[in-house]
């Protein structure tokens, strides 16, 4: 019930992430409970973001710049997604609230940001690879 609950309080992003997937021609799978998506308009449209991401979360949607950059991810972002669970429609406003905050005060509003910081806790240096029960349970979309 309460994994339910998190999907319909980060709906509103959701729906509009696979909205933004759809018109960016994206590749989608649905891995672990959560959909990703990348390809080539995905790539472009993340690049010319001002970090640059690999792999950006809207809701229980992981952006990427290709399939590597989803598996090496993967932890982080999920830790993006049980994010939106909590805060729901508010994340991306609260997110880029605190970059603002931080920027005003000469920090760093992307590392230092408590949303990346809790993200970032998780990564472990070197690429992770999936297990053999992720690839099985994998399903593409196209």
């Amino acid at each position: 019930m309460r994994r339910a609950i998190g999907y319909l309080w980060a709906s509103p992003n959701t729906l509009a992430a696979v909205a933004i997937g759809l018109l960016l021609c994206g590749r989608f799978r649905w891995v672990q409970g959560v959909i990703e998506i990348d390809g080539p308009w995905v790539r472009q449209t993340l690049n010319r973001l001002p970090i640059q991401p690999r792999a950006m979360t809207v809701g229980h949607v992981v952006f990427g710049t290709d399939l590597a950059a989803l598996t090496v991810t993967r932890a982080h972002e999920r830790v993006h997604v049980r994010q939106y669970e909590r805060w729901g429609p508010a994340f991306i406003p609260v997110y880029l609230g605190w970059s603002l905050w931080l920027q005003l005060r000469g920090r760093d509003g992307y590392r230092e940001n408590p949303f990346e910081v809790e993200a970032y806790a998780v990564d472990t240096p070197g690429p992770s690879m999936p297990d053999a029960a992720d690839a099985e349970s994998d399903r593409r979309w196209s």
